[in-house]
């Protein structure tokens, strides 16, 4: 056993909806590293649990006709379900609503407050007089005050990328009732981040803490200095109430990361086991989170500030991952590629996405894409073709010729050696989170076994006679080197691993740093142990999820008049429509939703505010080309003047498309 003392968390899944493939990119992947750590014999720890606190859940509830007790109950139950069944094994599964969590929550608050870093004051914001509730911007909808375009959200524009309050737009009504907001004062408390600004700068930069990109990213933020975060809302609000101040709530996210202590406390008390021995500030133990990057801000920001703030250990490491995209698009809900957990568990073999996000997967924050056409292939030919294969070629002589027992000594030491020395490089692999690199050495090593198996032809040894001993050493080499590699292979693949054991008769496999070959050993029957992918269960899959989505759409759709306010061509001729190379994006300090766009449309360069921010980082427009109106008045805006606008379709949010194809088009063309 390890000295190594390992607890390792994922963000929590929000208890308002079901698990697709994008959230399953972080479970795998944390999933993976919890077993393998097991497997070199550490002592790990995988501790999750359902984030079910906030208005969302508050009023999905009320929606339904249910308690939110009740509702997150059904949804916690239906989330473990689908990691259960994806091959997610957690040490504990909790809920942020529970004993343990209230308790954290307001002990590190107390904390905080009793040592100076809470504050008070009165804000104004949006009021709902019918439902008696506060709203928070997204559940204010109404026209745009700068260009008049109708159900736009409370702080931002997604027509012309304009940003201003909620008070200010135009014909505003409360998303939850219909009814016009008022204005209403109401005091709420701050978590005052500053006074950890010198903490943040250390333990952002320590090495390790942070991957370099993520590290340089926070560095621009802590240069721009940080702001003072509202950790409470009003009731009604579905949540723990704040110790000290009667009606008012913790915001969920300061409650949400406690969930990782919380439910790990759990665990502890069913255990028995120390607590204090992983989260006390002196503690020697390591502590993982793994995070999406949409969701740095609060993991390595306030965070480890509330951690130290009070009196509790930092994390060793925050690893971020990047998004999913979906045959080379975002995750669609018209494309039908916004697909549900429990959708493709009805359809393919789980283990076949955990191979193909572990083939992608680095230690970096890159997108993935899950491109089906290569998911097919990939399965098909690695581990089918493969990694399964030797084992149909080779048990089939053993159990016939040999009465299924194996050759009684190794006919190549060396080759079996090869396999047991390549075990360091693949650990490390493992280890520094670089899973694509770590399969592709394992694919290489089944490479070897399938060429030592071609070379040998044990299909034509089989029709000589007196070659029983050559054709028994052959195979049972073939079925030795199977075994390795299915071992390297167990944290990504525990179905396969353990369903190899069952037919090799062997127990559980540790990692194997120093494995003697299987001589004399009876092996069971073989029976498949992984089939090609069905392409016609892919089809499902995305039929399946169309349907789903349209349906969610309908009543969407019903609102929509395409002739509400027609315009002459002549109002039309007089738009200036060119193709613009986007030479620079980057973020704006303080909007939500924008990006600053310089475009070159031909003759001059143009500085653009986008409400883009949703679908598209900074880094992935740089160089590629787009539609704006060139000739559109420009418009002084919070944030500086913009000169243009950028053409965008599609429903909005993740779901954005404003690139124009590079089919030999030019900055400066008209579009005509």
């Amino acid at each position: 056993m390890s000295d190594r003392k390992i607890l390792i968390t994922s963000a929590l899944p929000y208890a308002n909806g079901p698990i697709h493939l994008g959230h399953l990119v972080e479970y795998i992947q944390t999933d993976i590293w919890s077993r393998f750590q097991k497997q070199r014999g550490n002592q790990c720890y995988y501790i999750c649990a359902d984030d079910t606190h906030g208005t969302p859940i508050m009023l999905k509830a009320d929606r339904e006709g249910i308690s939110p007790e009740e509702l997150i109950a059904q949804v916690g139950k239906e989330h473990l379900a689908d990691f259960t069944d994806f091959g997610i094994e957690f040490d504990n599964y909790h809920s942020t609503h529970s004993d343990e969590n209230k308790y954290f929550s307001s002990l590190i608050y107390e904390r905080l407050r009793d040592d100076g870093h809470i504050t008070s004051r009165s804000i104004t914001q949006a009021y709902d007089p019918v439902k008696e509730m506060f709203l928070p911007d997204r559940f204010i909808k109404g026209d745009c005050p700068k260009c008049d375009a109708k159900d736009q959200y409370g702080d931002n524009c997604e027509a012309c990328g304009a940003t201003y309050s909620p008070i200010e737009l135009k014909n505003a009504v409360s998303a939850v009732s219909g009814e016009k907001p008022i204005e209403k004062d109401s005091v709420h408390y701050f978590f005052k981040l500053a006074d950890f600004n010198d903490m943040l700068k250390t333990w952002t930069t320590a090495d390790g803490h942070l991957q370099p990109e993520v590290s340089n990213k926070l560095a621009e933020w802590l240069e721009g200095g940080l702001q003072e975060w509202d950790i409470s809302r009003d009731a009604p609000y579905f949540g723990f109430e704040i110790p000290d101040a009667p009606g008012k709530y913790f915001y969920v996210w300061l409650d949400a990361p406690v969930g990782y202590m919380a439910s790990f406390k759990n665990f502890c008390t069913k255990e028995n086991l120390d607590f204090d021995e992983f989260w006390a500030k002196d503690s020697k133990t390591e502590l993982y989170h793994f995070i999406g990057k949409d969701i740095i801000y609060f993991h390595a920001l306030f965070w480890p500030a509330m951690l130290a703030g009070a009196n509790f250990r930092t994390p060793s490491a925050v690893f971020a991952h990047g998004f999913l995209t979906v045959n080379g698009e975002k995750m669609s809900k018209s494309r039908g590629t916004f697909i549900k957990a429990r959708t493709y568990l009805e359809h393919l073999n789980p283990e076949y996405l955990r191979y193909y996000f572990a083939a992608k997967l680095s230690a970096g924050i890159d997108d993935i894409d899950l491109s089906f056409e290569d998911f097919t292939q990939r399965v098909n030919s690695d581990l089918v073709g493969k990694v399964v294969n030797i084992a149909s070629r080779c048990s089939g002589f053993i159990k016939k010729r040999f009465a299924g027992q194996l050759s009684t000594h190794c006919s190549e030491p060396e080759l079996f050696q090869q396999f047991i020395s390549a075990n360091e490089e693949i650990a490390a692999l493992y280890e520094s989170r670089e899973y694509g690199k770590a399969m592709r050495e394992i694919m290489a090593l089944a490479d070897k076994a399938n060429q030592y198996i071609d070379e040998k032809k044990p299909w034509l040894i089989a029709k000589e006679e007196g070659k029983d001993q050559e054709l028994h050493d052959i195979c049972s080499m073939g079925i030795n080197l199977f075994r390795l590699l299915v071992t390297y292979l167990k944290p990504v693949l525990p179905a396969l691993a353990s369903n190899s054991e069952n037919f090799l008769n062997i127990p559980e496999q540790a990692w194997p740093t120093d494995v003697e070959p299987l001589l004399s050993h009876d092996i069971k029957t073989f029976k498949a142990l992984m089939t090609r992918v069905d392409e016609a269960g892919i089809a499902a899959i995305l039929e399946d999820s169309k349907e789903n989505l349209l349906k969610i759409a309908e009543p969407v759709a019903k609102k929509f008049d395409p002739i509400a306010d027609e315009i002459e061509f002549d109002d039309f001729a007089k738009i200036d429509l060119r193709i613009a190379k986007i030479v620079k994006a980057e973020h704006v300090k303080g909007a939500n939703k924008l990006l600053q766009l310089t475009v070159d449309i031909g003759d001059e360069t143009r500085n653009v505010f986008a409400g883009i921010k949703s679908a598209y980082n900074p880094e992935d427009l740089e160089g590629k080309l787009t539609v704006v109106v060139a000739n559109l008045k420009p418009r002084k805006m919070k944030f500086g003047m913009s000169e243009g606008m950028v053409l965008a379709a599609g429903p909005g949010g993740e779901d954005l498309w404003v690139l124009h194809p590079d089919d030999g088009a030019v900055a400066g063309m008209r579009v005509k």
